[in-house]
């Protein structure tokens, strides 16, 4: 990767620059522009997040913010409201308040003497998914954005749910929510820093029961879902996405669906911006959204709209790696999706002949439709230990694993060892047919690439809570023993499977704790099912992304190192088997500033194999901010369990001023059942 230091423009910054709402609420931006903007107006760049730009997320801002203001833009990042070092309060995450403000914020961004008029906004996560609801808003001044892991559907593509299945990181994001919020602005820019701190605190939402009590899609879900009307996304979207995170979806489905140029490109990478992600290769992210902003902001005729609509980095067969810092592959570049080179290639569900289960519970998949069979689905309740995070952020054993281990413990379909490679560009869809013995249940599908030495890689996954099987909108609880089509699709792809190897589908009933178990250990019987593949018949190697490159690294000294560890064990008296994460960030002093900033993290996700009902999750978070005298930390102790009937959460929230306990809170919510 390089670093570049020399720019065509000389550049000016600010550290807090006021951005007052009509009511009266002041926004704190930190500024990079050119020092002659003021008599050369340039184009502004918005990132407009809760992250905390004077520390959270400013090593990645350095890089990013001062290369785009390097090449003539003035690149503002923006705290929302009650965040950082803004005013006001925040009461969850994509309010009618928060796109509010964004569209003021972008008003008022066109309308200053060193903007040309010229807007755009860009973000990861929570910054990609509001600059697209921005976009829907369709203000004025926007010209363009740049979204990186975002979602189009809020209910079918985020933390909360997926395929209706409540998700154990909307309890984990939960907690996470409750302590980066519950942070100060810095007494160096914001002398009031203390009775703002307290308001925030006393108004701190404990966010995970609100969202799980949206058990359907409903219209809390709707709001700020861009594909409830794709026809008002007029603005120009390059759209990016990561094979080895969740919102790998959003990019084909905007390509496919959006009036407006969207271009969009999924590499191999985490949850990460793909100049700095792992694993590699890593691109040129910068280079490519610079020329996306030149297009649309300045005008410059560089062809941008003319890039290839879809490029994916089709991965190829590795061993299993929950760690792996880079991926061999292939990019290819589609002039339109869907692709006229993707064939839906239908392979049949069938009873495997005797003798041929390779020590599991198999059967196989066929291009004809084979005899009639019955098949139970009833995993243990510990299956999916090796799943990996819903959106991994680096290289400790983030990523999914050896998936043999839960192979062995579901029901798998394999098809033929392979004689040639096998490509697969798109999404796989499966069709079901199945009964279950409980009226709440849901299925997981995994798409495996099984090596020669049974070792099993999971190329992608889907899943169905079998109450959604008719409507998302009105889930209806099964009726025991009837049998029912479930149809839905599996994630998207971009992946070669070597010769030698064979293509594994592998169906389970739970997925902790990727998924919160169902209320009963149920029981499904499947008696048929069909896998639509999308095989590519295209070459690779259709496109060359410019090298990583981005501005200096921010100026820090390590007062503590971090550590992380990553375990899974049994307790052999109880027979619970716990995944145990700890992940000590250390702590470290910005040498522009002074602020010293170190965050810890551990959570327990622990569960019996025979008893749903024995899941829990048990999160801990601290904070610690300090200069000189003065210094603060929040400590928060968020814990999920449930009953037949209901779901139970927890949090425990501690401020500390030095030694001295300010603010104390207890949270404790219980959710009806009636979905999950």
């Amino acid at each position: 990767m390089t670093i570049i230091t020399d720019f065509p423009h000389r550049t000016a910054e600010t550290a807090d620059m006021g951005i007052v709402m009509s009511d009266g609420c002041r926004l704190s931006a930190r500024v990079w522009m050119p020092e002659d903007a003021q008599s050369k107006p340039v184009p502004a760049i918005l990132e407009y997040i809760p992250y905390r730009k004077r520390d959270g997320t400013l090593p990645r801002d350095e890089m990013m913010h001062r290369y785009f203001a390097g090449h003539g833009y003035a690149a503002v990042r923006v705290d929302m409201r009650g965040c950082g070092d803004s005013q006001g309060l925040m009461v969850d995450e994509y309010t009618e308040q928060e796109l509010a403000d964004a569209e003021e914020v972008i008003a008022w961004l066109a309308a200053q003497p060193w903007c040309s008029g010229a807007v755009g906004m860009m973000g990861k996560s929570w910054g990609g998914f509001n600059c697209l609801q921005t976009a829907f808003r369709q203000p004025p001044a926007l010209k363009a954005v740049v979204s990186v892991c975002a979602t189009t559907d809020r209910f079918a593509d985020d933390i909360h749910f997926k395929g209706g299945c409540l998700l154990g990181e909307n309890f984990g994001w939960g907690a996470v929510m409750l302590s980066y919020s519950s942070r100060p602005a810095d007494p160096a820019l914001r002398p009031d820093w203390r009775s703002d701190w307290l308001q925030r605190l006393e108004a701190e939402p404990w966010l995970a029961p609100l969202w799980a009590r949206h058990q359907a899609r409903d219209s809390y879900w709707k709001h700020g879902s861009v594909c409830e009307d794709y026809a008002r996304m007029t603005v120009p979207v390059q759209i990016w996405g990561g094979w080895a995170d969740n919102y790998m979806n959003t990019v084909a489905a905007l390509v496919s669906n959006v009036p407006a140029p969207v271009k969009g490109i999924v590499g191999p990478w985490v949850h990460q911006y793909p100049h700095s992600a792992v694993p590699g290769p890593r691109v040129g992210f910068l280079q490519e959204a610079l020329r996306w902003w030149d297009r649309w902001l300045k005008g410059v005729a560089n062809g941008a709209e003319d890039d290839p609509a879809y490029r994916v980095y089709r991965l190829q067969s590795a061993p299993p790696d929950a760690s792996a810092k880079h991926r061999g592959g292939e990019w290819v570049a589609e002039t339109a999706w869907p692709s006229p080179r993707v064939q839906r290639q239908i392979m049949h569900l069938a009873q495997a002949p005797a003798g041929a289960s390779h020590g599991l519970p198999v059967g196989q998949m066929q291009p004809q439709a084979g005899p009639a069979f019955s098949m139970e689905i009833a995993t243990p309740q510990h299956l999916g230990m090796h799943t990996g995070e819903f959106f991994p952020m680096g290289l400790n054993a983030e990523m999914p694993g050896d998936q043999a281990g839960d192979d062995a413990q579901s029901v798998c379909f394999d098809g033929p060892v392979l004689q040639a490679p096998l490509d697969l560009v798109g999404a796989a869809r499966l069709s079901l047919r199945l009964s279950s013995d409980k009226p709440l249940g849901f299925v997981v599908a995994r798409l495996c690439d099984v090596g020669p030495d049974g070792a099993s890689v999971r190329i992608a996954h889907g899943m169905m809570n079998l109450c959604h099987r008719d409507s998302r909108e009105a889930p209806s609880a099964l009726v025991p023993g009837a049998e029912v089509e479930v149809v839905f699709n599996i994630d998207q792809m971009a992946y070669r499977l070597a010769p030698g190897h064979r293509l594994r589908l592998a169906l389970s009933n739970s997925y902790w704790p990727f998924v919160w178990p169902s209320p009963e250990a149920g029981r499904l019987t499947l008696g048929a099912g069909t896998l639509e593949l999308p095989v590519h018949q295209g070459a690779g190697a259709e496109w060359a992304p410019p090298p990583p490159e981005h501005a200096s690294l921010w100026k820090h000294k390590v007062l503590r190192a971090g550590n992380t560890t990553r375990k899974i064990e049994t307790d052999l008296i109880t027979g619970k088997v716990a995944l145990r994460i700890v992940d000590d960030l250390g702590d470290a002093e910005n040498l522009d500033h002074g602020l010293c900033t170190g965050e810890t993290m551990t959570e327990v996700w622990e569960i019996h194999p025979a008893d749903p009902l024995s899941a829990r999750a048990v999160h801990t978070w601290e904070q610690r901010l300090s200069r000189g005298e003065w210094r603060v930390r929040t400590q928060v102790r968020a814990e999920m369990t449930a009953t037949a009937s209901h779901l139970r959460l927890k949090a425990h929230l501690q401020a500390f001023e030095g030694d001295e306990l300010v603010f104390e809170r207890q949270f404790d919510d219980e959710v009806a059942r009636h979905f999950v």
